[in-house]
């Protein structure tokens, strides 16, 4: 399926785990086979690093933060002109290229 979120857009969590709900963010990274978005400032992870020694590089210890992923339908994209999350549409020209649309004022995503 393909995915009509892409890398870059802003979104909001509209389901899941309670303390990510409403958030927004930037998509960091869309994986479409998978059906996942990692989105930036949801759902955090923590992970135990022990030190490391690589090739010369040592890694510091600690617990390291990061983005998880989280399923593509929990969230939409938000229109950049009624800032509102919304459904999204896709108009064909007739050179054949598509553009996303916002399903509520028409503005154009792209």
């Amino acid at each position: 399926m393909k995915a009509k979120i892409k890398k870059g857009d802003t979104v909001e969590v509209i389901s899941g785990r309670y303390e990510d709900k409403g958030k927004r963010g930037e998509v960091i990274k869309v994986q479409p086979q998978e059906g996942r978005v990692t989105v930036q400032g949801v759902s955090i992870r923590k992970k135990h690093q022990s030190q490391v020694q690589t090739q010369g590089r040592s890694f510091t210890p600690g617990i390291i933060e990061f983005e998880g992923s989280i399923d593509i339908s929990n969230v939409m994209l938000v229109c950049p002109k009624c800032d509102e999350p919304t459904r999204v549409g896709v108009q064909h020209n007739d050179d054949g290229s598509a553009k996303r649309v916002c399903k509520q004022c028409g503005a154009l995503f792209d």
